[in-house]
């Protein structure tokens, strides 16, 4: 029988260190692909690639477009594009960003969800925030496996904690431990298959680069009552379980943590350009009031003073508004950090 031949590897702030030790004790004979998503920048070069090639005995590669899936082998998701599994082969989507993040994790789990089902281990590592759970959670509605890294093990631990609050994952081990772990089970038969949900084989599509439209949209979630901090446009709300996340029909995705900062950013935004606003509604009020009284048009002085008074006030509620605002994210970050 087959064994589980492909393992998805998500990882993020810490990810190079922890992928760097799984590398390291692979063994050269490792019966699986292994797939791996690390949330680069855009701009900039990384030698991922390099750092996991010298680490262990598999060969480590950027993949490319088109690219055939081999055992024993690390393919990486590059820089801007969405790694994808189509069969035995590798694509390269420019969907639009998944948790502000391209490539993403969840659009490479989901793929290997619906392309390859019980063939698939998925593994959660270390990182901020909740990439990564949705895609767990579609590896688990396919029939593959699901692994965690310890939260308490990780070295930031958000994301394995957001998995661990979105689904029951089949392991939750240290990153000393899964090594071992993935041997064994990459080395198992594959399990039974189960019925790919619509929504994860239409979001694949969508990672790919193809267009989605409202109906589309209708079919597998409800309208949230949200805009999308990207494009602006109606989100619709889709519920997995315990997860819940927000998708426009462009394509821009968020889970409910990372929708929160990025309304909270568009927010920040909007006050700071009602302050600059404001502030040059205020100069231009004062600057007019001494033009006035220079002219001994006092009545009209008067009138622009009032003018850059009720400014003023308005500065002030909007400066307060961004000071809480502050506070709150804070509080977010130390509570986070708590946890």
């Amino acid at each position: 029988m087959a064994n589980r031949d492909i393992l998805a590897i998500g990882a993020s702030a810490g990810g190079v260190e922890a992928l760097s030790f799984l590398a390291q004790n692979f063994p050269r004979d490792f019966p699986a692909a292994v797939l791996v998503t690390v949330h680069l920048w855009r701009e900039g070069s990384s030698y991922l690639d390099e750092i996991l090639d010298r680490s262990g005995p598999l060969p480590a590669v950027f993949a490319s477009d088109n690219e055939r899936l081999r055992k024993g082998h690390i393919y990486i998701a590059p820089a801007d594009r969405h790694l994808i599994v189509d069969d035995d082969r590798l694509v390269l989507g420019h969907g639009s960003r998944e948790n502000n993040s391209r490539p993403a994790i969840d659009p490479m789990m989901r793929s290997a969800a619906a392309c390859c089902g019980p063939r698939t281990v998925g593994v959660v590592l270390t990182g901020t925030l909740s990439d990564g759970a949705s895609g767990l959670w579609a590896i688990d509605q396919c029939g593959g496996i699901t692994v965690v890294q310890d939260p308490s093990d990780a070295e930031f631990s958000d994301m394995p904690t957001n998995a661990l609050n979105r689904l029951r994952p089949d392991h939750v081990v240290s990153l000393t431990a899964m090594p071992m772990l993935l041997k064994s089970l990459v080395s198992q038969p594959v399990g039974e298959s189960s019925p790919i949900p619509d929504s994860v084989k239409f979001e694949v599509e969508i990672a790919r680069g193809n267009s989605s439209s409202i109906d589309e949209m209708n079919r597998i979630a409800g309208l949230s009552g949200f805009a999308c901090p990207d494009c602006h446009g109606a989100m619709w709300e889709i519920k997995e379980g315990e997860l819940v996340r927000y998708r426009c029909h462009v394509g821009h995705t968020y889970a409910a943590d990372l929708m929160s900062i990025a309304l909270d950013e568009n927010l920040r935004r909007a006050l700071g350009s009602a302050l600059r606003a404001l502030e040059e509604r205020r100069a231009l009020a004062r600057r007019l009031e001494n033009q006035s009284r220079q002219s001994n048009r006092l009545r009209l002085a008067s009138s622009w003073a009032s003018r850059a008074e009720e400014c003023e006030k308005e500065l002030h509620a909007i400066r307060n508004s961004v000071r809480r605002l502050d506070d709150l994210a804070q509080r977010g970050i130390d509570n986070r950090a708590a946890e």
